[in-house]
């Protein structure tokens, strides 16, 4: 999954004209045993371990003012659990769905970001992974194009959006049922535009989905398409920051249906399979996300997300409806400026005949035990202590617990142990 831009800024001044950061990332995450009588080929597997590495570079060049193009080559290794399958809201965002051995080198990003500034105060933006130091209009219009995360524009959370510094569960980091273009890795090709006035924020966007579902090639030409929009409202309530963020998505390509699926399974004597079912339709989904600081060094924050169950996910996770709520902690509570607590408890669920598709063989995007006779909603906590001894540096020690894993209360509950090492310049 894509790690997230920080909020786009405007032009900057002075003569500087490139910048350069970098990040490197370790996890290892593992689950002891659990109860797993049965298990399919999308299953969760009990008593495992994996790691993965992550290093890239973010190479900024500003040819104008408000002009930015920005590249992130990076090298990615390892694996997820179980190959990155068994949980609908899986358990860590550093794992690609594309697993490998050895290190592997791939361009993430490469986009080309136009600011033009509209008047209001000017603020100071500090400079970081792709966005330039300099100042920025409070009302501005923000243009961004060429291959980048939706997350990095759209679902943003100050509390829960960064698997790199946060929270690692998929569901924690996004909202689960937000069905966004990309490709096996994260990212997609596109365009969106934010327009900010005053402490409002609309953006809209159009990207490539992938060329099948949760697959490495993208669409080169909107053939099969995700429109998105949301609307962002920035307040102080007892003194303290918060935003609203309400979304709405249209994906439109060659998808399959749950009960279509199924007729033909039920005809032909076989396992249902939607890729045998897929016709040109559109899914439909949105979501409500909200953040707000309660004191000096607290924050609390909560997801809600509703798409389309009848037809199957393509690009992210089988979620059909989800909710999320938990609480950031700053470590200068304690004396440990720069230290952080989070919790976060989710749960994820599914339609009636997406539950009906899994229980007769059907296999998700992620998660499919070869049946489900006792389905169940996926629940699934997490809390992280995240230690910076040195500013560049961080260690997180992650726990979470998912009950009910892939929708089967047959199986679980799993716990699952973390370990992150972050580092960036």
């Amino acid at each position: 999954m894509a790690a997230a831009l920080p909020v786009a800024a405007c032009a900057a001044d002075g003569p500087d004209w490139l910048a350069v950061h970098g990040q490197a990332t370790f996890t290892l995450q593992g689950t002891p045993g659990f109860e797993s009588p049965y298990a399919g080929p999308n299953s969760l597997t009990p008593h495992q371990r994996k790691e993965t590495i992550d290093a890239t570079l973010y190479v900024g060049v500003r040819p104008w003012t408000g002009g930015e193009l920005w590249i992130n080559p990076e090298v990615d290794q390892g694996f997820g659990l179980s190959n990155t399958l068994g949980v609908a809201g899986f358990t860590s965002a550093e794992a690609y769905k594309v697993g490998k051995k050895h290190p592997y080198t791939r361009l993430q990003r490469t986009f080309f970001r136009q600011t033009i500034g509209l008047g209001g105060d000017a603020r100071q933006v500090e400079g970081g992974q792709n966005v330039f130091a300099g100042k920025a209009d409070a009302n501005r219009l923000v243009i961004t194009a060429g291959k980048f995360g939706v997350g990095d524009v759209f679902d943003t959370n100050l509390y829960a959006h960064d698997p790199r510094g946060d929270f690692l569960n998929w569901a924690a980091v996004d909202v689960g049922s937000f069905d966004y273009a990309a490709d096996a890795w994260g990212y997609s090709t596109g365009i969106s535009l934010e327009w900010y006035q005053g402490p409002w924020t609309l953006r809209a966007g159009l990207f490539n989905l992938s060329k099948v579902p949760n697959g490495e090639v993208l669409e080169k030409r909107f053939g099969q398409n995700q429109l998105v929009g949301e609307i962002e409202h920035r307040h102080r309530i007892g003194g303290h920051d918060g935003a609203i963020r309400i979304g709405l998505f249209r994906n439109r390509g060659l998808f399959g249906r749950f009960d279509d699926a199924l007729a033909l399974a039920q005809s032909t004597g076989t396992a249902p399979d939607t890729a045998l079912v897929r016709r040109y339709q559109s899914r439909v989904g949105g979501y409500v996300n909200l953040e707000q600081a309660v004191a000096e060094n607290v924050g609390v924050f909560a997801r809600a997300g509703l798409v389309d169950g009848q037809i199957e996910p393509y690009d992210f996770t089988d979620v059909d409806r989800t909710l999320e709520a938990g609480v950031a902690l700053d470590g200068a509570m304690w004396g440990r400026k720069g230290d952080a607590i989070g919790i976060a408890a989710i749960a994820n669920g599914i339609s009636r005949e997406h539950e009906h598709y899994l229980d007769a063989g059907g296999i998700g995007v992620l998660v499919g035990d070869g049946r489900l006779p006792h389905p169940g909603t996926e629940t699934i906590a997490e809390l992280y202590y995240s230690w910076r001894p040195w500013a560049p540096i961080a260690l997180t020690l992650d726990y979470q617990f998912v009950g009910n894993p892939g929708y089967n209360r047959d199986r679980g509950p799993a716990h699952v142990f973390g370990l992150r090492l972050h580092g960036q310049f």
